[in-house]
Formats: structure tokens, C-alpha cells, sequence
């Protein structure tokens, strides 16, 4: 039951090009950095992200993003990344907008085995109705062909259907071949504990992953977890990678806002 690896270079090392990951994270809150590090100098492209976000420039899913080893993003929010839309705008990435909620809801509902659920957010707008554009043609929204459209791809409509008189729209559950997470404190079977905002969007990536490898700052032996004080269970956890001091100092403020 001794999940732990010796590196993350080792945790990630047969993540193939084109697979599907949940990142953990949100801004630069629980962000696995080490394991997309790693990630980037292992060299998979390819890459199909679901996360909050993707980064921001030069930190998270940034670093890949700019490398051009992400072909595709299912996320909420895209700000704080200029290199991110200049992709998309041109016709480079391919990006599925979710409402934050459905999002979150999305991955546990894979996690937990769930294929599909009906939730009211969205109703209405072309998150149910279809036609946000996933991907722009090639020279993107700057230079649509005379008559046409610079819309490549488009989303479908979805199902909807009434609950109680109010309309609810279907989505689907995500599953993905591999999860990256960090985590505060986690134990050699995998059972994590997460601290304060970076308890965001980690649990649910993790339970998303067929394959989940979880960074943790502090590596304790089983038994020293208080079972009542565990978010995550090793269940869920495939590989641990222990952080060293430095790594798991690292965390960059998103925004540094302080009194005058």
C-alpha cells in the first residue's frame, strides 16, 4: 500500500501524449506545481486539461500552456492569462466553458460514478442552448472568411427537461485518464488532507482520475491522520510525491493588495 515515489519526474513519467488530466487548483491556490513542472520537461502534448483555470503566465498550467502542449481546456474561468486567449482567440486551443458550479459538480459526479445529472444553471443561455464557440478557425475572430463564420467548432445543445415547473439542463460527469493535486499533508496510502483555499477544486479532481498522483507537503506515516480530519481517501489516490521544503514554500501570490 506504499504509494509514495521517489520523484515527481517518476509520478509522471508515463502520462502518454493526449491524455486527459483534472488539475487541482484554483488561481494559484493548490496549485501542483512540481507535477505540472515535471510534466513539462517529461514533454506530453497534446494534453486535455479540466481545471478552474489555466494558470497565469509563467505559473500552473501556464508553464504547458505556453510550451503548446495543451490542445484542449473544460474550465470556468480563463482570466489572468494572456498567452490562454491569444490561443483561443486564434484558432490554436480548444476551450469548453462550464459554469463553476456544474464544473465542480461534473468531476465529483464522475468521481463518483455518476454518468450524467440535471442542474437549472445555464438554462437559458447557449451553455444549454448551444453555439459557444470550443474552437475558432485557423486566424481566429481577427480574420473570418468573407460571408462566413470564425467559429471551427461550436457546443451542441443539451438536453433539458422540467423538475417541480423549472427547467434543468443535462450534463455529464468527468472522468479523466490522470489527476495532478496538492495537498497539505497526506500519508503513504494516499489519504490527504487539504488546508484552507487550496481545498478548492483538489478533492474533486482527485476523485475525477482514473490515475490520481497527489503532491503533499508533509509525508506522514499511516496512522498519524486523524481519520476524522481527512478530506481525500487513499481510494482515491494512485501515487504520493513528497514535496521538499522549498516546494512546498512555494506559493506566489496571484494579487498582492496591502494598506496604504
Amino acid at each position: 500500500m506504499n504509494k509514495v515515489r521517489d520523484s515527481a519526474a517518476e509520478a509522471v513519467a508515463d502520462i502518454p501524449d493526449g491524455a486527459s488530466l483534472a488539475v487541482g487548483g484554483f488561481g494559484l491556490s493548490g496549485v501542483p506545481e512540481a507535477l505540472i513542472r515535471a510534466l513539462y520537461q517529461q514533454g506530453a502534448q497534446g494534453l486535455e486539461v479540466v481545471s478552474n483555470n489555466c494558470g497565469v503566465d509563467g505559473r500552473g498550467l501556464g508553464v504547458l500552456l505556453a510550451a503548446g502542449r495543451i490542445a484542449r481546456v473544460t474550465g470556468s474561468y480563463v482570466g489572468e492569462n494572456k498567452e490562454f486567449a491569444r490561443q483561443y482567440l486564434a484558432g490554436e486551443l480548444e476551450v469548453e466553458l462550464v459554469p463553476q458550479g456544474t464544473l465542480a459538480e461534473r468531476l465529483r459526479a464522475g468521481g463518483a460514478g455518476i454518468p450524467a445529472f440535471y442542474t437549472p444553471a445555464g438554462v437559458g443561455t447557449q451553455v444549454a442552448q448551444g453555439g459557444l464557440p470550443w474552437r475558432y478557425a485557423p486566424g481566429g475572430t481577427s480574420r473570418p472568411e468573407a460571408g462566413g463564420s470564425s467559429v471551427a467548432l461550436a457546443s451542441p445543445p443539451k438536453e433539458t427537461r422540467n423538475f417541480h415547473g423549472r427547467p434543468h439542463v443535462l450534463e455529464h460527469g468527468i472522468t479523466t485518464d490522470f489527476a495532478l493535486v496538492r495537498a497539505w499533508r497526506g500519508d503513504r496510502h494516499g489519504n490527504l488532507v487539504f488546508r484552507k483555499a487550496a481545498a478548492n477544486f483538489n478533492p474533486l479532481a482527485a476523485m475525477a482520475g482514473k490515475v490520481t498522483i497527489a503532491e503533499v507537503e508533509e509525508l506522514v506515516e499511516p496512522g498519524e491522520l486523524d481519520p476524522d480530519s481527512v478530506h481525500l481517501p487513499g481510494i482515491y489516490v494512485q501515487r504520493v510525491v513528497a514535496l521538499n521544503a522549498d516546494e512546498a514554500a512555494d506559493k506566489k501570490m496571484e494579487k498582492r493588495t496591502v494598506r496604504s
